[in-house]
């Protein structure tokens, strides 16, 4: 009886001495839990931005290459083919041209194996296309590329290789050597617009010390200022982030405004900010800082904006500024400015100006403006203007397709006859001032003598004949179209069909081919037009 009362008083003794144990714990934790909430309250209330509690991740122009064929080649192609590279060209072949005699297409003259290499644009979304450079390797055979095609091309990040490394990109479409500046290296070309990004690369923060409350404070703060489902707090260390649409031509700029977000600026605090800023950008050397912080501030940063727009008390370059933070933060006078900027022939920062309306105005207000500098007389400020509104489909472009090569467009309200050819984005040839009409009496010939287009004073047509490369056997093909550019342009470039009534409709020339010979056509007085081409891709992979 005293053994079992014994038993339970040091049962008892020892229910009561781990309950304070427990106790003691949980009021530890507890104290542990409000000090760690002290200390975000502290981080997220001491005025920091987001920059400096987090590191931004924004994907950087990526780099890829894969190996493919070109085909189409009439017999400058070759057999050759590394081991590992045919091993897995023989795979994606089977895979994704089962209806091909992988040996015998890999042999053929008529192909060639090229290496395939671009940079996906910053930051990219999925669907997004950019140019990609082909060429044949040294070892091989090949003497030329042109006029081929390129076939479906899987692109993996640079310098991986093999089926089981993930596939970035995807490129094919036709092949675009230049020759407009000289003669070139045929065995070297690019698929203009031909690679397209297969998924979305979203920027991430990650916090320098993961925490929750700050996390989601980070969160709410962007949605606030940008829209629902701009921010997504993965962890406490990382929080996501989608570029919202009116930032999706401005990558770097919203990456900035991001950083420079402050988590908690109020009352008296943001008004002393925002009049520092504002100084920062009437007279530092960091305008491009100040300009950023204004914009993410919001709102409160309109007032103080609108003083920098007297032309009077600042120079054209904060005034230019001013108008274009005041413009992404939603202001018409800052449009107003910007118009008056853009429409000003001595400004220095007319085109500057051009490409902030483009980014953030209302598109009635871009149209507005671009259609009326369509009648500048700046070569580089109409093409600018030209790029605008075709991203807008605006009715002053007429376009269409030419053999799902090229597109062939018409801009009208210009005074000014002039042909544009694109060397890099989607191929494109765009005729202003037209319709344009050739000379009566013109012979053009081009440089390797398979194309011509003549036409004799008496007669109310042009005749075009092409010879087929390396088919002497075959008899040339010729075709009568009227003097207008657009038929002629249509004929070159169309893939010959014959129609029901038995004529024959295209000759199927290379875009590459037919801009070469456009610009012959001006050289020589054939054309009573300027004639300007785009610049050429940039691909460094370096």
């Amino acid at each position: 009886m005293k053994s079992c009362q014994l038993t339970k008083i040091v049962m008892l003794t020892v229910i009561s001495f781990l309950m304070v144990v427990s106790g003691c714990d949980l009021e530890k934790k507890d104290n542990s839990i409000a000090e760690e909430m002290e200390r975000s309250r502290a981080k997220i209330e001491s005025g920091q931005t987001i920059g400096s509690l987090a590191q931004v991740y924004a994907p950087d122009a990526i780099a890829v290459r894969g190996y493919a064929i070109v085909g189409g080649l009439r017999g400058t192609g070759s057999s050759e083919c590394p081991p590992q590279i045919r091993d897995y060209l023989t795979q994606y072949i089977l895979r994704y041209l089962p209806d091909k005699d992988v040996n015998k297409f890999i042999n053929s003259k008529d192909t060639s194996v090229v290496i395939v290499e671009g940079l996906m644009p910053t930051s990219p979304v999925r669907g997004q296309r950019f140019d990609v450079r082909v060429a044949a390797p040294d070892a091989t055979q090949t003497t030329s590329i042109e006029g081929g095609r390129l076939y479906g091309a899987e692109l993996r990040a640079a310098g991986t290789f093999g089926v089981m490394t993930k596939v970035l990109a995807y490129a094919e479409g036709p092949v675009y050597i230049d020759k407009i500046d000289g003669i070139s290296d045929e065995k070297i070309g690019y698929v203009l617009n031909g690679g397209v990004v297969l998924d979305d690369y979203k920027i991430v923060l990650s916090l320098r010390e993961p925490d929750y409350l700050v996390a989601n404070t980070i969160r709410n703060k962007l949605i606030e200022r940008f829209g629902d489902g701009v921010a997504n707090a993965l962890s406490a260390g990382q929080v996501e982030i989608k570029i919202p649409s009116q930032y999706v031509s401005r990558k770097q700029q919203f990456v900035s405004i991001v950083k420079s977000t402050y988590l908690n600026l109020t009352g008296q605090k943001k008004e002393q900010k925002i009049k520092e800023l504002i100084s920062q950008l009437a007279g530092s050397n960091e305008k491009d800082v100040a300009e950023a912080v204004l914009e993410a501030i919001g709102k409160d940063s309109l007032k103080p904006l609108k003083k920098l727009l007297d032309l009077n008390s600042v120079d054209e370059e904060v005034r230019f500024r001013a108008a274009r933070c005041l413009l992404n933060l939603g202001s018409d006078e800052g449009f107003s400015i910007l118009r008056e900027i853009a429409l000003d022939d001595n400004s220095s920062y007319r085109m500057a100006a051009l490409e902030a309306v483009s980014m953030s105005a209302r598109q009635s207000d871009i149209e507005g403006l671009c259609r009326r500098l369509l009648r500048d007389g700046d070569t580089k400020m109409k093409i600018a203007v030209y790029e605008r509104l075709r991203q807008l489909d605006d009715i002053a472009i007429t376009a269409e397709n030419i053999a799902g090569d090229f597109s062939f467009e018409q801009i009208a309200l210009t005074r000014d006859r002039m042909i544009f050819v694109s060397r890099s984005g989607q191929p494109r040839i765009a005729v202003f001032g037209g319709p344009i009409y050739c000379s009566k009496n013109i012979f053009i010939q081009s440089p390797d003598g398979y194309i011509t287009i003549n036409g004799l004073p008496e007669q109310n047509f042009i005749t075009i004949i092409r010879h087929i490369p390396g088919k002497p056997e075959i008899p040339p093909i010729s075709l009568q179209c009227s003097y207008e550019l657009g038929n002629i342009i249509r004929t070159l470039g169309l893939e010959p069909t014959r129609k029901k009534e038995g004529t024959m409709v295209g000759l199927g020339i290379s875009y590459s081919q037919i801009i070469e010979l456009l610009k012959k056509m001006v050289e020589q007085g054939a054309v009573d037009a300027e004639f300007y081409a785009g610049s050429m891709p940039q691909i460094s992979l370096k």
